[in-house]
């Protein structure tokens, strides 16, 4: 199992226009990447589990955070979106990958956890 401090975020859709415009949620997914690629993040073809923890916001009360910490997270972004945005990050071509799980919790603090389980022998 390998954790990683990053905040996770969903990827934005994108326009032709991103590539000179400088809207703050590509500027943010951008640092992601960049972030994701200096901790050399790695996933296998087949097999992982990622854990998406999604911090609380500040704004609520400490009742409400030891409610929702380690529960599921149910609301945007949607885990396929951080799935891709995670994906796009590490690989050029993601279409090698053909078997992944995702999770999404709320927690104190954004992270990324990886865990690679081994995988059954198809017959």
């Amino acid at each position: 199992m390998k954790v990683y401090n990053i905040t996770p975020m969903g990827k934005p859709r994108m326009t032709r226009a991103d590539k000179w415009k400088k809207r703050p949620e590509v500027l943010r997914y951008r640092a992601f990447c960049d972030e994701v690629r200096l901790h050399n993040v790695t996933l296998p073809e087949s097999g992982y589990h990622v854990t998406f923890v999604i911090a609380m916001p500040q704004s609520w009360s400490k009742k409400k955070r030891q409610q929702h910490d380690g529960k599921p997270h149910q609301q945007k972004p949607d885990k396929d979106n951080l799935e891709k945005a995670l994906l796009d990050a590490i690989f050029d071509d993601d279409s090698r990958i053909w078997d992944g799980r995702v999770t999404k919790l709320w927690g104190e603090t954004g992270q990324i956890i990886i865990t690679e389980a081994p995988l059954c022998e198809l017959s």
